[in-house]
């Protein structure tokens, strides 16, 4: 196992280059110019705007501009904003905080939520329960997250005035009070993006579970006089999680970038919303540090599930 991790970290260092060399070109040949608000403002002299873009290098060729960024990033310095006006990394971490607890929350809640009935949908069946989960997951499987955000909005803070549709992170009490008020502002995004993972993982549980209940394994052990119980929840369902393991293993890096359609409809301040801004004002060191974080992300947790394969099903072996 140790030498197979070994092998995966050291194939994953060229792949992460590539990836970063290909992001970062793409940025730098899209349109837009990050100095495009100088170049509107009559105040700043042509020669001041040309002495900016030779200080912050964009007049450098794109190869010398990636080796330089490539060179202070893996010294832990991430650039500078050219929107905000400040270090990339603050920036980012300021807003970590707010899209741990908004979207891992939401991550938390759908799987509290879909694994539990996915296995109860599976094993009835067929039955009434299997029929109202697979219809209701199906729903909001297919709303976006766009339209289901607005329905929400409407519902419970225009038509029934319960829960705020702006999130703040700043609240004016502390305490059980203060907590209760996150709470509130965060009930809507939260619930929005539970619902729509819920309705996705409910979905494959339920179809690996089904999958796996009718293999000769299950069958031996009922045969063998197994409480359905112990049948299903220790044969079935570590077999059936196998599929599961993967999809939450390529979802949670989604929980560092945000979810950019839903922080933009709340107004949440995390880094979903601060991507988009980024990309909108061509602000490409912060866009190429969350990006390139969360290709990281992509590649460590992808690592994560192959070595829970190998916990899960002893079959599967690493040499």
């Amino acid at each position: 196992m140790g030498t197979y991790i070994i092998r995966r970290v050291l194939t994953a260092i060229p792949t992460l280059i590539v990836i970063s060399m290909v992001i970062f070109a793409i940025l730098k040949l899209a349109p837009g110019d990050p100095l495009a608000q100088f170049a509107a403002n009559p105040n700043v002299p042509p020669e001041v705007r040309q002495n900016i873009r030779r200080q912050l290098g964009l007049d450098d060729p794109i190869p010398v501009q990636y080796a330089k960024w490539a060179g202070e990033w893996v010294q832990g310095n991430w650039g500078f904003s050219f929107a905000s006006r400040t270090d990339v990394q603050p920036l980012i971490l300021d807003r970590l905080g707010t899209t741990l607890y908004v979207i891992g929350l939401s991550y938390a809640l759908a799987l509290l939520i879909a694994i539990p009935i996915g296995i109860l949908s599976a094993v009835k069946q067929y039955s009434i329960f299997d029929q109202v989960a697979t219809t209701i997951a199906f729903f909001g499987f297919s709303l976006p997250t766009f339209f289901s955000g607005l329905l929400v909005i409407l519902l419970f803070s225009v038509r029934l005035g319960w829960l705020p549709f702006i999130y703040e992170s700043n609240t004016a009490h502390d305490g059980l009070l203060g907590l209760w008020e996150r709470l509130k502002f965060a009930a809507l995004p939260v619930l929005v993006l539970g619902f729509f993972q819920a309705a996705q993982l409910m979905r494959y549980t339920r179809a690996s579970m089904l999958e796996n209940i009718k293999l000769d394994y299950v069958r031996t052990a009922r045969a063998k006089g197994l409480r359905e119980r112990t049948v299903v929840y220790t044969h079935v369902l570590r077999n059936a999680m196998i599929p599961i393991i993967t999809i939450i293993a390529l979802n949670l890096p989604g929980i560092f970038s945000g979810a950019v359609v839903t922080e933009t409809i709340f107004r949440v301040p995390g880094i979903g919303s601060l991507l988009i801004n980024s990309i909108q004002s061509s602000d490409t060191p912060v866009v190429m540090s969350v990006v390139f974080i969360t290709s990281i992300l992509v590649v460590v947790f992808n690592l994560l599930a192959d070595v829970i394969y190998g916990v899960l099903d002893p079959r599967i072996k690493y040499s």
